[in-house]
């Protein structure tokens, strides 16, 4: 895609409750095609809504997209770091700006109490549209309370081009005259929306489809200010598995909910990266360099998208595939006062694939899952796969198994070796599966786990041959 000028984009969320799926995904396109294009990704706070703002929404909002590790790249300095721009504190610009509609003729105060308002059956019916400047002013002289309302055109109709859904025209008659300042001062989103993103230069604005019945207003703004306007592009909706809005009531739905199931920050960033956009190819588990080198907005689909966790639950483990065996190691070390590092790694790369989660009870999981590297079974503790594998024949084929192995020399007992010592057992009706189960429980003392000759090249020739010799007890 040529662009003639810089992009750049932001991420505007409301400080008033968690940061939902749907919004991540919002803020990781702005990320991604601000680091295709090279150009300005930058976090805005909208915080004009005071009765709705909430503090430590506020404080999750910036953990979560630091967690997701989409940094911003300007705003105030705060601590030697970019702070978001906050829309509080701009409210001077919006009153000015306000004011210019004012001048110019297309904004007026309206008077309105709420009581009448809420007598209306309708939408607003323009009631002080067209008072006389005098009448205004005194008014005003009065103390009587007012908003400014946008003079939106009564005829005709409003178009602007979407980038993914094309042209897209309303009805004037359709559009109401929106509040732009509020009693208090402060703007409506409308009006602080379109006034920031013009002062901050935002070339496209990349949101939910939500706000497509919104952008005709903003249209309107951009003319009566007499501004270039961004490009639009809105965003597929994110739907649940059985359809509908994705909610709590139907499962996690915030990026919080997500670090706590134990699903790491790249994960969700990847899966939902493809919720609606496709790098080309049938590629799924990518790099973030991967992400941002293919990524146009060519490429995203209009079309709502159903979130599928199993699909994430799938990505999140192979993600956690492509974590250093060092980081796994190290935690093996802590947990068993183990002092092989070779020993650590090696099992670690065993046991990383069976990981399906990454938060607070992963080390006891790990530990588990570990536990028989390091400490022999005084029994087989799977009575289920006991019953399903230990056989009459079984302590006949440890015997021959016990035989075989004791034959490698202990510099020779590696992978290779061991299952030739294992097909050297099985010969007539011996089948393989027999001898391995039998083996494995009494080594591991349970009935699954990762390939048994990595299992018995880890534990060494002589913990081998003495656990398979105890199993003949």
């Amino acid at each position: 895609m040529s662009q003639t000028k810089e992009v750049r984009v932001r991420f505007a969320p409301s400080p008033t409750g968690y940061l939902h799926i749907g919004g991540a995904r919002t803020a990781i396109y702005n990320y991604l095609f601000a680091k295709a294009m090279g150009g300005t990704f930058y976090l805005r706070i909208e915080d004009t809504d005071r009765k709705r703002y909430n503090e430590a929404a506020l404080k999750d909002l910036l953990r979560d997209l630091k967690w997701l590790g989409l940094n911003w790249d300007e705003g105030p300095e705060v601590g030697g770091n970019f702070g978001p721009y906050f829309q509080s504190d701009r409210l001077e610009i919006y009153g000015n700006a306000a004011q210019e509609l004012i001048d110019k003729g297309h904004a007026y105060h309206c008077f309105c109490t709420e009581e009448r308002l809420q007598t209306l059956e309708h939408g607003y019916d323009r009631h002080c549209r067209e008072l006389a400047s005098e009448e205004v002013q005194a008014k005003i002289a009065s103390g009587e309370k007012f908003v400014i309302r946008f003079k939106s055109p009564i005829e005709g109709t409003t178009k602007f081009s979407d980038y993914l859904r094309g042209e897209i025209e309303t009805p004037n008659k359709d559009l109401d005259d929106l509040v732009l300042l509020k009693r208090d001062k402060f703007p409506t989103y409308h009006l602080a929306s379109v006034v920031d993103d013009h002062y901050m230069r935002t070339s496209h604005v990349l949101r939910g489809d939500e706000w497509i019945s919104s952008t005709p207003k903003h249209i309107l703004l951009y003319a009566a200010f007499g501004w270039e306007t961004p490009v639009f592009c809105h965003l597929p909706v994110i739907l649940a598995q059985g359809g509908g809005k994705l909610s709590k009531r139907k499962g996690a739905a915030s990026v919080g909910d997500f670090r706590e199931l134990g699903y790491l920050p790249h994960a969700l960033v990847n899966f939902l990266s493809l919720l609606g956009w496709n790098p080309g190819g049938d590629r799924e588990v990518m790099s973030l360099d991967e992400m941002i080198n293919s990524f146009t907005l060519d490429r995203i689909h209009p079309k709502a998208v159903a979130f599928d966790e199993k699909k994430l639950e799938w990505m999140n483990g192979q993600q956690i595939r492509l974590l250093p065996d060092s980081y796994f190691a190290e935690e093996l070390e802590k947990l068993w006062g183990e002092n092989s590092q070779k020993k650590c790694l090696s099992i670690a790369s065993l046991l990383k694939p069976r990981l399906k989660f990454f938060n607070e009870n992963y080390i006891s999981e790990l530990k588990e899952m570990s536990k028989y590297f390091f400490i022999a079974p005084q029994k087989i503790e799977d009575e289920k796969a006991k019953a399903k594998y230990w056989k009459t024949e079984s302590p006949e084929l440890l015997g021959k198994v016990e035989h075989e192995l004791g034959k490698i020399p202990i510099e020779n007992f590696d992978i290779k070796n061991i299952e030739t010592a294992f097909m050297t057992v099985c010969t007539g009706d011996i089948k393989l599966g027999d001898v391995a189960q039998a083996t494995r429980l009494v080594v591991s003392g349970v009935g699954a786990g990762p390939g048994l000759w990595e299992i018995l090249e880890i534990l060494g020739k002589e913990e081998c041959l003495k656990r398979i010799g105890q199993g003949l007890c």
